[in-house]
């Protein structure tokens, strides 16, 4: 293996921190075309979803066994195949002509992304020694969360101005660059070690992980919501499958996924961290939209723009963070961190149609600079906990759980919403008012910014746990 001082780091970075970003930006910039892909290809809302639930659902499947890839292909073999995975599902988006093309390849963008992100993970983790490992995951959570921020704001315009495909053809040409710097600069940086593979656990993970995901997706998308048969019967196989992978792989010497991650204790307080962060950043990224185009008749792209500087300030900070972690640790951070979260969420709850869009926005970035406090302190500090033969398992378990946590997060934000406007609506004299209408959204709206609340205070009481993680053993002294 090569010594760290030969890897070109930066360019390294920026072809996996460029391509990251463009699959992260195709996958939430679609989300706002819903609505005009349901009158080009004739199809309902349920059957649209599925080009969210889809991509989610195989990123379910395929992040549990993320570090067995890591682990039986080289660092350049998974990059390029998950490249290659990328740039065809792209180009096939862009040219498909009906909703299952485009849904083809929207799985095929998923596989690319579910090798990716654990691989720029892992390789961040390989590459930088514990003192400048805030600074490196702080650009990952630039990218991380600016990818979702300026996703819908760029989306509006594209289809304003000309039309779906283009959000494809935008992303295309930055993928093809990234591949070919990474193709020149990127070096297999971790051995490969080709554990056995056990197929029961594979099949218990993809039934497990796969099932939750897909049962909570269907919850927050139907009209049966949680009384669906498809849902408690996915949710229930999900969660039965699951429990035979946790008891395997506890047993198994070589498992897929190494749960001896949970036996660190700041690893696991950075991951409940972390996850309260993506319940309450998921439950905001569904619900204001709809807050802003329902509740107060905004255009898709004046809400694109409304939304923009809040998540682009939380990207903007997200890599100041790493900075300020690497100096002053993660307890300085993430307590204050919370507070605002709490705060910011709690003056969520007293917004309604008449409030101003400058408010609205003051707010929104007010909240999420309180997440960009916690997010890279926690994610750094808990990994840098492990040692380095559990890397892989420890991004493995952080990129599956942020996934189940989106799906749950979005089906329950959704059901909070849509009980909530039930509730307002059945007790009105005229639910079919343009202003009951209105007033049911904001009553929905505040229900969901009260749960938030709840995980922001739950989160704030795990903080005080943190403890700065001192490590004398690096993976960047390992290659020395």
């Amino acid at each position: 293996m090569e010594k760290n001082k030969q890897y070109n780091t930066r360019a390294i970075m920026a072809s996996l921190l460029v391509c990251c970003f463009i699959g992260m930006f195709s996958e939430t910039a679609l989300n706002i075309a819903i609505s005009n892909l349901m009158d080009v290809f004739q199809i309902s809302a349920s059957t649209a979803q599925w080009l969210t639930t889809g991509y989610l659902l195989v990123l379910g499947i395929l992040m549990p066994v993320s570090g067995l890839l890591l682990q039986h292909f080289t660092t350049r073999q998974l990059f390029t195949g998950s490249l290659i995975s990328l740039i065809v599902g792209t180009l096939v988006a862009a040219l498909a002509p009906n909703f299952e093309v485009l849904m083809g390849a929207r799985v095929l963008q998923a596989l690319g992304m579910g090798m990716l992100l654990p691989l720029m993970f892992n390789t961040i983790l390989v590459l930088y020694p514990v003192e400048k490992r805030g600074s490196a995951m702080g650009l990952v959570a630039l990218v991380i969360m600016c990818a979702p921020s300026t996703g819908p704001t760029i989306a509006g315009i594209l289809i304003q101005y000309l039309s779906w495909h283009y959000i494809f053809w935008l992303s295309l040409p930055f993928l093809i660059i990234g591949l070919l710097v990474g193709l020149k600069y990127l070096k297999n940086v971790t051995d490969v070690t080709k554990p056995r593979i056990d197929l029961l656990s594979v099949l218990m993970s993809t039934l497990g992980f796969g099932g939750i995901v897909f049962g909570f997706s269907k919850a927050g998308e139907g009209s049966d919501g949680w009384t669906s048969s498809v849902v408690i019967t996915s949710i229930i196989v999900g969660l039965a499958a699951l429990v035979i992978f946790i008891i395997r792989q506890i047993l198994m010497r070589d498992p897929i996924m190494n749960l001896r991650v949970f036996k660190y204790p700041m690893y696991v307080v950075g991951l409940l961290m972390m996850l309260s962060c993506m319940l309450i950043a998921m439950s905001f990224t569904i619900i204001m939209p709809m807050f802003l185009q329902n509740g107060k008749g905004l255009s898709a792209l004046t809400t694109g723009l409304i939304l923009l500087p809040g998540s682009l300030l939380n990207g903007i900070l997200s890599n100041r963070m790493g900075s300020l972690f690497d100096k002053y640790g993660p307890k300085w951070l993430v307590i204050p961190g919370f507070v605002i979260s709490s705060i910011g969420v709690w003056l969520f709850t007293g917004i309604s149609s008449e409030s101003s869009i400058a408010f609205i926005v003051a707010l929104h970035v007010f909240l999420f600079v309180g997440i960009s406090m916690v997010w890279t302190p926690a994610q750094t500090n808990g990994l840098n906990q492990l040692p380095p033969e559990l890397y892989p398992h420890g991004t493995a378990v952080m990129n599956t759980l942020q996934q189940v946590t989106g799906a749950i997060g979005t089906a329950v934000a959704i059901s909070l919403l849509t009980s909530g406007m039930e509730k307002y609506l059945h007790g009105s004299s005229a639910p079919t008012k343009q202003l009951e209408l209105e007033n049911a959204m904001t009553l929905g709206s505040q229900n969901v910014f009260l749960f938030t609340m709840v995980v922001a205070l739950i989160g704030l009481i795990i903080a005080f746990f943190v403890r700065r993680v001192v490590v004398k053993q690096t993976a960047a002294d390992l290659l020395q």
